[in-house]
């Protein structure tokens, strides 16, 4: 059971992570901002947009608006993106920034939140060649519970039947055969970005390969 510090903890690392993706964000053009990210079809903006809304929809706000999407996660995420994006690239990092502190949370999962900016933070740095690792305290909490559950994102099905092994910390998971890599690439795969599977090494490498670009 987590506890209350823990708690103030992972809240700390979210608040973190958010100012680090913020300050990064008040020096992109325009095109960065619509350059596509790791996340589907989504561009720059988009995901932190995305990253507002999660900051700003609690519970029972989160209950309403998937009911009214019929339970598609789609249709919810598109709705809420769409009414946390600015007008233009400003009006949406200034958006961003009014939520880095917040604790606001669909649910009381605070590692699958921190999960969200770790995750997102990467899908935009990413492509624009922005380098920032995490703590690995943090990408550790993140991989933890990644594997432990098909929550946010599937990585109790990705990890199955193998043993992860981060290089960087003290993540270890699971028996079968290895996979070994960052912390930090661990989670991104994990989160089903295939990308970074290039950064993995390990005799399970291709069951995870298979796995998350399925």
């Amino acid at each position: 059971m987590t506890t209350s510090t823990e708690r103030a903890r992972t809240w700390s690392m979210i608040h973190t992570e958010r100012a680090a993706l913020a300050e990064e964000l008040t020096v992109l053009d325009d095109a960065a901002w619509h350059a596509p990210s790791l996340c589907g079809a989504w561009s720059v903006q988009d995901v932190v947009a995305h990253l507002t809304a999660g900051a700003s929809t609690g519970r029972w706000a989160w209950l309403r608006s998937i009911v009214g999407a019929r339970f598609d996660a789609d249709v919810h995420n598109a709705r809420r993106l769409a009414e946390h994006r600015g007008g233009t690239p400003a009006e949406t990092l200034e958006r961003f920034r009014a939520v880095v502190t917040s604790t606001v949370a669909p649910s009381g999962h605070t590692a699958a939140w921190l999960g969200e900016v770790v995750v997102h933070g990467q899908d935009v740095r990413t492509p624009l060649g922005i380098r920032r690792v995490p703590p690995v305290a943090a990408t550790t909490e993140v991989a933890r519970f990644f594997v432990a559950r098909d929550f946010t994102v599937s990585g109790r099905a990705v990890a199955r039947g193998l043993r992860l092994e981060g290089t960087d910390g003290p993540f270890a998971h699971g028996d079968g055969p290895l996979v070994r890599g960052s912390t930090l690439a661990l989670v991104m795969v994990l989160a089903g970005r295939s990308a970074l599977c290039d950064e993995l090494s390990g005799d399970g490498l291709p069951r995870v390969r298979e796995r998350v670009e399925a």
